[in-house]
């Protein structure tokens, strides 16, 4: 049976709720914004204000793409959201399930980024989640980079004598039947002119070490 309100834990010093749900906001170290149907930010926690690196009157009812400075935001005058990539983007498409009723958790995309003048790929997941404050239909977007951890999973671990590759299933396999696993690759195989000036000396050593009197 529910304790009594009386009895409840309370918040000590009566503090204002909104600092409450503004530190738990600001808690998660993921990118958190809170949008409209257009991916106008409305709202949005500390590590996407120090992710920006902007102020709050730079991000404030701005479009996602705008603040993020997505490479395709500028590719229509009437900016993020108006361009053909645009219809297949999967922060925009997110919100728009979102909004519709439809709760995206973790779905991953590659964002094009542009960073001191140069296209700087992000790879993230992304999840929106719809809710309604006062007659405002908004979605809870949650952006978390991943980026150092594709980099990870896309480094192959090759030994270094053999050559070997080891798998998913940290079994060795030789180079040629991991490509042709992953990629179905096949290889043809010859010799560098590095590797047959070395077999060839290999070759005429053996041949000068052969004693006159050997049949073979």
């Amino acid at each position: 049976m529910p304790a009594p309100a009386s009895e409840r834990p309370k918040m000590a010093g009566r503090r204002d709720p909104k600092d409450f749900f503004r530190a738990v906001l600001d808690a998660n170290p993921d990118l958190v914004f809170v949008v409209d149907e257009d991916v106008r930010i409305v709202e949005f926690n500390r590590a996407a204000e120090q992710f920006l690196s902007a102020g709050r009157e730079q991000i404030f009812r701005q479009r996602g793409g705008e603040v993020l400075r997505c490479l395709h935001s500028t590719e229509s005058p009437d900016g993020c959201g108006r361009a053909p990539y645009c219809r297949t983007c999967v922060i925009r498409n997110s919100v728009k399930e979102a909004l519709g009723g439809q709760q995206v958790v973790r779905r991953k995309s590659r964002l094009e980024l542009v960073s001191r003048g140069k296209i700087r790929p992000v790879y993230v997941l992304v999840t929106a989640s719809p809710f309604h404050y006062g007659e405002k239909q908004l979605a809870l977007l949650v952006i978390e980079d991943i980026s150092e951890l594709e980099e990870m999973s896309r480094i192959i671990p090759i030994c270094a004598k053999c050559k070997k590759i080891r798998n998913d299933q940290q079994y060795w396999a030789e180079l040629e039947a991991y490509f042709k696993e992953r990629l179905d690759l096949d290889f043809t195989h010859g010799l560098c002119p590095g590797c047959y000036q070395e077999l060839m000396g290999e070759i005429g050593e053996l041949e000068t070490r052969k004693s006159p009197g050997d049949p073979s």
